[in-house]
């Protein structure tokens, strides 16, 4: 698969990706019908995007350097790897 190039395309993904966010988590504070959900709901967005920061940016800035990341599976294909090295 080639790279995505083109910075029109770049955002219109981008914008979709928010929509979708957003209109997800909508549907989902619909069903909840409580505000309880709310902050549980923005908790678990807000640790998922750090956990994904984790996998892409600290590994590779702070663990090894040598490896790049190309998405989750070939994170955890790293991780399984490194404890199989020891």
């Amino acid at each position: 698969m080639r790279n995505l190039e083109s910075a029109t395309a770049i955002y219109a993904k981008g914008f979709l990706f928010l929509t979708l966010g957003l209109v997800s988590a909508g549907l989902l504070l619909l069903d909840l019908a409580s505000l309880r959900g709310f902050p549980l709901l923005a908790v678990s967005i807000w640790a998922f995007c750090r956990a994904y920061y984790f996998a892409f940016y600290v590994i590779e800035k702070y663990v090894d350097s040598q490896y790049r990341f190309s998405g989750l599976i070939s994170f955890g294909r790293y991780l399984l790897r490194s404890q199989r090295r020891g």
